[in-house]
């Protein structure tokens, strides 16, 4: 008889979650963990009688039957965004709901509610255990416990709405992206991209046509679709401003109209989160969203947002004038301005001129072994751990997909993740994400921590490795310091190891910290060699890359503070909002928070991802507050003098001491300040983006 696929606590065997398998066993998973479930009602209900409940006899059990759930459920989601197919889409749509209404029902459970603040008064926990219970119970409230029948019904019925909306507006993105494509076959169309971008475009059209032979990348056809990579390259180097226009148009309107059309499902999904926030007692969805975050109230995050949108915008409007003034004086119309199909253009052109950077031409310096192998010692010198491929020894979902080993200075196994470095924009949602396979727990059997690191990079091509562009070395090392956290946690009880019970805002500080070390000049001169020649990365090209991280430094941060804000807003100012469309509230703000106005045909917030079908809704300022985090921890790693080892040592291990092995142990302020010794500060955040503070 075939043994499960679904083994929780162990490395799926991915090759074997077919969706037929898949629609056939995991039935039987519900059914277990609706009966376990029960199981602990029953005892629970029995043991309530006891003077004092202990900790094993409550959390475990119910740990345990939430970590089935979270592990067979988080296989099929995984699969869902990187091998994503019909038959496993209907699969996801036709099981959302039955997971939804497990998740109520362990939410809204008396019995497990009473046991829990019972536990609470009925021990002298520590400061952790007593932070997990606090956790636990107001999630519990958000989940509508405290509700009548009535209420809890609609929370229930909308809870579901809003799990299957969320799923078809993600859908609708990566069918629009993938639905739209064009065919190039005169040169000029083409001219200005490199080398690189026309070899993976000519295969994608080769594919495309089903043509013989091969993929003739000088002479076409070529294949234009709107997957990350080649959008960004065309948007940057194409010399044809129609066809930029075009394609722009074609991203920026992205499952808006049509079939496809997520318009109207942004006015449901905002519309059912007030109501459900109201019916929890709360005035917005960002009132609800915020109890939980290190932020508290949304004055502190207005209050941030505008510290930093203020000089941002005044270094933004300047930067846009030079980039007018060098757009006029280099053949660009008089009698025009800039649109934002010129914006990428240009700027890479002003780039060239004013830093002398091509950033095309360091991708050869950048090939994905060597980035890894610079990544993993720098760890090693931070964290005293050695980052080991182990990539034959387990089943992945792709072969691209590697696996890694972390074993701590006694060459002990603690950790292993996988990394899925390259974009399949027909299978895989766009984007970089780290999510958790297995969880640290040490109650029962030892369960090591796992993670999935996902990234959407260049792939290799046929006679090349992927050699990253210097953004996606930064994207990588960001998915890393995600993953450190989950992987490098001491702490022992499951619901507070790794990223477990950190607050939304504070959990993109280790990713962001890690991103500074791209900027540090031994860091990256150690990672960066040519991939044909082993020539390391000259002194030049790399002041080169740091004067570039604050080259129109003002544009990036008033974009990011664009979609902050008009999250922010859509999910709180509800009486402000009344008899606008969220498309017209964000060009309302779009006033304050760009230089270059939206135009018509731009409908982002229908493929605004993140606050629709991902977990940052009334959250996308998180970015921005962990940044300000992340600086100023890095900071104290500059005080100490960056070319001294012995100090970047000692900090390194008390960072991996707080703030990486603490978890969601302690507050996020009490774990930045066991390393930090003070409070955050903006001062950090706003020097390394270059933003102009003169009034």
């Amino acid at each position: 008889m075939e043994t499960s696929i679904f083994n929780c606590g162990e490395l799926p065997e991915f090759k074997k979650f077919t969706p037929d398998r898949i629609n056939k066993e995991f039935p039987s998973v519900i059914e277990k963990i609706n009966l376990d479930f029960k199981n602990i009602e029953n005892f629970l209900s029995n043991y309530l009688n006891h003077e004092n409940l202990e900790w094993e006899k409550v959390i475990n059990p119910l740990n345990e039957v939430n970590e089935i759930l979270r592990w067979s459920w988080g296989v099929i989601s995984h699969l869902n965004g990187v091998k994503n197919s019909e038959s496993l889409r209907e699969i996801y749509s036709k099981f959302l709901p039955e997971i939804i209404n497990l998740s109520n029902k362990f939410g809204q459970s008396k019995i497990i509610y009473t046991a829990l603040v019972k536990l609470k008064e009925t021990n002298n926990f520590d400061q952790i255990k007593n932070r997990i219970l606090d956790k636990e119970i107001l999630e519990m409230k958000h989940r509508g416990i405290s509700l009548n029948i009535e209420d809890q019904k609609e929370f229930n019925i909308i809870s579901e709405e809003l799990g299957k909306l969320s799923t078809t507006f993600s859908n609708n993105v990566l069918d629009a992206t993938n639905a739209w494509s064009l065919i190039l076959n005169d040169k000029s169309q083409i001219d200005g991209l490199p080398a690189r971008v026309l070899e993976l475009m000519s295969i994608s059209a080769h594919k495309y046509l089903k043509k013989d032979g091969e993929a003739d990348s000088k002479n076409g056809p070529w294949k234009l679709s709107l997957d990350i990579p080649t959008y960004t390259a065309f948007m940057t180097y194409a010399n044809d401003r129609n066809l930029r226009e075009r394609f722009y148009k074609a991203f920026v309107s992205r499952a808006s109209d049509g079939e496809k059309n997520n318009s109207q499902i942004i006015e449901e999904i905002l519309s059912l989160r007030t109501k459900q926030a109201k019916l929890l007692g709360y005035e917005s969805w960002a009132e609800l969203s915020l109890s939980t975050k290190m932020a508290k109230e949304i004055k502190n995050v207005e209050k941030l947002l505008e510290e930093l949108r203020k000089p941002a915008y005044k270094t933004a409007q300047n930067e846009l004038e030079i980039l007018n003034k060098f757009a006029k004086d280099n053949g660009f119309s008089k009698l025009e301005s800039l649109k934002p199909w010129d914006i990428s253009y240009w700027s890479e052109l002003l780039r060239k001129e004013k830093l002398n950077l091509d950033q095309e031409a360091l991708r050869p310096w950048f090939p994905l072994n060597d980035v890894l192998k610079g990544l993993f010692n720098l760890s090693e010198k931070l964290f005293k751990i050695k980052v080991v491929e182990a990539s034959n020894e387990v089943p992945v979902w792709n072969n691209d997909v590697l696996f890694f080993n972390i074993l701590n200075k006694d060459d002990e196994k603690i950790a292993s993740f996988y990394l899925d470095p390259y974009s399949r924009p027909e299978s895989k949602r766009g984007g970089a994400w780290m999510d958790e396979c297995l969880n640290k727990n040490t109650i029962g059997r030892n369960t090591l921590p796992v993670a999935y690191l996902v990234c959407n990079q260049t792939p290799p091509s046929k006679n090349k490795p992927s050699l990253m562009s210097f953004d996606e070395v930064q994207t990588l090392f960001h998915e890393f310091g995600h993953g450190l956290q989950h992987m490098l946690t001491t702490v022992n009880l499951p619901q507070a190891a790794g990223i477990n019970n950190v607050e939304w805002d504070a959990v993109e500080l280790p990713s962001q910290f890690m991103e500074n070390w791209c900027f540090h000049k031994n860091t990256l001169l150690n990672i960066a060699r040519h991939y044909e020649t082993g020539e390391r990365l000259s002194d030049e090209n790399f002041e080169k890359l740091v004067r570039n991280r604050t080259f129109n430094c003002g544009m990036a941060t008033l974009r990011q503070l664009h979609f902050a804000i008009t999250d922010l807003r859509l999910h709180s100012n509800i009486n402000s909002n009344k008899g606008k469309n969220s498309d017209e509230i964000r060009k309302e703000i779009a006033i304050q928070t760009t230089v270059i106005p939206p135009i018509q045909e731009d409908k982002f917030l229908c493929c605004f991802s993140h606050i629709f079908a991902g977990g940052y809704s009334a959250g996308y300022y998180s970015y921005k507050w962990a940044e300000v985090l992340s600086a100023d921890a890095f900071s104290m790693f500059e005080e100490a003098d960056l070319e001294n080892n012995k100090n970047i040592s000692e900090i390194g291990e008390k960072f991996k001491d707080t703030i990486l092995s603490l978890g969601g142990s302690l507050s996020p302020l009490e774990v930045f300040k066991l390393f930090r010794g003070r409070e955050p500060k903006t001062d950090s955040l706003i020097r390394h983006l270059g933003l102009s503070t003169s009034t």
